[in-house]
């Protein structure tokens, strides 16, 4: 029996000391060798080793189940590791070097399947190097140079399978020439930034036919001219500022109605001309016919010889445009746009 209640008190004792064996700060209040964290439930918060109140060797964290959130593996006491980051169900989220608590070197970001997703450069914190990102099936989706925190230098992004888009980054903006190619290898678009706005000529391009032209001035765009197909050997370039009215006519054409009265019947239809015109200046008056008219050229709502209520435009195109939903709110805009009121425009 004495034996008995000597090993127990034995045991009592060791286990006393082992609890006191962590956790431990010396004179100068420094954290020193083994240390656990539990939350309020006990649950383990993190656990490592500190020397001098830095930490060393491997600090892990967990999720509250105990399953590892942060493994921290340190080559220089308190200030360069290799970290690892992992979700709850064990998938490797993040791996890279922390100096300083910064993020500096490569980087490498996972989906929880495993793939890579993205690669990063990073010195003491800040973005400096290339950045690409993956696709599912491995491509690279993205590249970019950074300098600074900034976009800077040379900027690559699939578009599709083989199409792309690139230009240059200065500072966080774009500058200088911006293409975009299709899966055919075929320009879809080209244009030009100063500052990261848009700055002169800007076109676009359909299985290489030039159908837009574009002029900028500092991020405003002074006109957009489109081409209209009144044949297949006869294309026609009309300004957008010329136009006062597009609406289908059937499946296949579409007639446009210029200021000046006068008409175009493009054999393209509705869908393509008024992508082409943009909505810049154009609202959609009749959605179930298919019309758009320029906004400038509402005059209101009047009345047809049978007392139906018809959109009044100037020019008047040779049919009537019935107003639905879309009518009454272009006509409240523009109203609105006239006569805002007081309370609108005392803010």
């Amino acid at each position: 029996m004495k034996k008995a209640l000597y090993l127990l008190t034995a045991a009592i004792l060791l286990t006393a000391v082992g609890a006191t064996a962590q956790n431990q700060l010396d004179r100068q209040g420094r954290r020193q060798g083994h240390w656990i964290r539990t939350d309020k439930d006990g649950s383990k918060i993190f656990e490592g080793d500190f020397k001098d109140g830095l930490e060393t060797g491997t600090f892990t964290y967990y999720y509250h189940d105990g399953t590892v959130r942060i493994r921290n593996t340190y080559s220089e006491p308190g200030r360069r590791c290799l970290h690892e980051a992992y979700d709850e169900q064990g998938h490797l989220l993040a791996r890279g070097e922390y100096n300083q608590r910064n993020r500096h070197g490569l980087w490498r970001f996972y989906a929880e399947d495993g793939r890579l997703v993205k690669e990063a450069s990073y010195n003491m914190g800040i973005k400096d190097g290339p950045h690409v990102i993956f696709e599912r099936n491995g491509d690279t989706a993205e590249v970019a140079n950074w300098s600074n925190n900034h976009r800077h230098g040379r900027w690559w992004k699939r578009i599709g399978k083989q199409g792309y888009i690139t230009g240059n980054y200065v500072n966080g903006a774009l500058e200088g020439r911006l293409e975009a190619r299709d899966d055919n290898g075929r320009l879809s678009r080209e244009g030009f930034y100063s500052g990261g706005l848009k700055h002169g000529n800007y076109r676009y391009f359909d299985d290489g036919a030039l159908i837009i032209k574009e002029h900028w001035n500092y991020g405003m765009m002074n006109d957009r001219e489109i081409v209209l197909h009144t044949s297949p050997a006869q294309p026609r370039w009309v300004s957008i500022h010329d136009i006062a009215c597009i609406a289908a006519q059937g499946k296949a054409k579409t007639l446009v109605v210029l200021r000046d009265g006068s008409t175009i019947v493009a054999q393209e239809n509705y869908d393509i001309v008024a992508s082409r015109a943009g909505d810049e200046l154009f609202a959609l008056a009749n959605r179930k016919n298919h019309i758009s008219v320029a906004r400038s050229c509402v005059q209101g709502v009047g009345r047809d010889k049978e007392g139906r209520d018809i959109l009044l435009l100037d020019p008047q195109p040779d049919f009537s445009i019935f107003p639905d939903d879309d009518a009454a709110k272009l006509i409240r805009s523009i109203q609105y746009e006239e006569h805002p009121p007081l309370e609108d425009m005392i803010k």
